[in-house]
């Protein structure tokens, strides 16, 4: 299979995992965080191998598919709530609290999301250009970080502007997601390097 196309589902997988799951607000190392971090971290990582291997068009399809797997998410949740429920089904109201604020997410992700990811890719370019394609290191860090305090600021002022203390979790998501970043660098240049040593084999096939 394609490694581009399993890429590109593990992106939108990770990208909706972590919209449902950020309705629960959890504690790491004293940080307040939404429980969808990790899950979400984990589309950053896609962005820049896809971006260091396959190039910006291609890491612009990824961010696109996964903008329409929230979109297709947000209208499957809304329709759950809206289609009547069974007469011996009791949980209703339970059921709307959780999905109901999950939707409000899934907004504040769809716009934190296509400002963020699109920002990632195209500062990950600008640097490598910058940077005569060396130090790999540099622009994913440096993307991510710049990147990442973006979407947090934008996700969580609209998920939870007016629920929870807002600049609280702004600072914790971002300084949790960029202690993910410095760990999941290994990570990048892991996959990078597995990936073109896929593409050369397959060139002196």
């Amino acid at each position: 299979m394609n490694s581009l196309i399993i890429l590109s589902a593990l992106f939108s997988a990770a990208l909706v995992v972590a919209s449902i799951l950020s309705s629960k607000i959890i504690t790491i190392f004293g940080f307040f965080v939404p429980a969808g971090i990790i899950a979400y971290s984990i589309t950053f990582i896609i962005t820049d191998t896809t971006s260091e291997i396959y190039g910006k068009k291609a890491a612009d399809t990824v961010v696109l598919s996964g903008f329409i797997s929230l979109v297709v998410t947000f209208l499957m949740m809304q329709a759950s709530i809206i289609l009547p429920s069974a007469p011996f089904w009791t949980n209703q109201e339970a059921f709307v609290s959780v999905i109901g604020s999950t939707s409000r997410i899934i907004i504040a992700s769809l716009v934190a999301y296509v400002i963020s990811q699109f920002h990632d890719v195209w500062l990950f370019h600008f640097l490598k250009q910058k940077t005569n394609g060396k130090h790999l290191w540099l622009r994913n860090n440096a993307s991510t970080a710049i990147s990442q305090f973006i979407d947090s600021f934008i996700f969580i002022s609209i998920a939870f502007y007016g629920v929870m203390p807002i600049w609280q979790l702004i600072f914790g998501q971002w300084v949790i997601k960029m202690a993910i970043a410095l760990i999941d660098t290994p990570i990048v240049y892991l996959l990078v390097g597995t990936l073109r040593k896929k593409a050369n084999s397959l060139v002196t096939a």
